[in-house]
């Protein structure tokens, strides 16, 4: 899907009216937190924050490498 957004002047910053339909594919609504990442295609918009991701990736690294350590904490 490639849809023009217009950009406009809000205050002292600029911005961009997303479409129902481009929040609708994104799963987000107002108040929602949105993510943009630089790529090397352009820029991405995603509700996914990508430090959390890494901070999940390096917790799962931890968990297979020290699986008796995980079974102690969770017992307790």
């Amino acid at each position: 899907m490639t849809r023009p957004l217009k950009v406009r002047k809000w205050g002292g910053s600029c911005g961009v009216t997303l479409p129902k339909q481009v929040l609708d594919d994104l799963g987000v609504g107002e108040g929602d937190l949105l993510y943009a990442t630089r790529t090397p295609d352009g820029v991405e918009l995603t509700r996914y924050d990508p430090e959390y991701e890494q901070a999940l990736d390096a917790a799962k690294d931890f968990m297979r490498r020290y699986p008796n350590l995980m079974k102690k904490l969770a017992e307790g």
